[in-house]
């Protein structure tokens, strides 16, 4: 075994998300701190891409608000995440969806995959 995997399994942080890949509409429960205050601000977009594995594993949410899109990466073993919920699962069939970055309106709408 290699010296950085033993050092990742000791300071690895287990969060229980749920199990989300590109395409899903996810909203992420993140902290932030203003002054001395905390509190919880959520951002709901679509997931382009997962990457990497372990504890420098990241995702790529984009959400478009207005007539703006922000695309925000989040490490996944953060401590500011509080909660990731699962709101939709998308049927796309590729694992990077950067394709979504061209697209506007009805066209950037992802399938939703139907589980029964």
């Amino acid at each position: 075994m290699n010296l950085l995997d033993i050092v990742e399994k000791e300071l690895a942080v287990t969060n229980n998300f749920p199990n989300f890949k590109s395409g899903d509409t996810v909203t992420v429960h993140y902290k932030i701190k203003e002054g001395n205050k905390e509190r919880i601000q959520k951002f709901k977009g679509v997931v382009l891409q997962r990457r990497s594995s372990g504890i420098n594993e990241t995702f790529t949410v984009r959400k478009i608000t207005g007539s703006f899109a922000v695309e925000r990466i989040f490490p996944i073993s953060s401590p500011f995440i509080d909660q990731i919920e699962l709101n939709r699962t998308g049927a796309v069939r590729r694992a990077r969806i950067f394709y979504m970055r061209g697209l506007t309106g009805k066209k950037a709408r992802i399938k939703e995959k139907r589980i029964s």
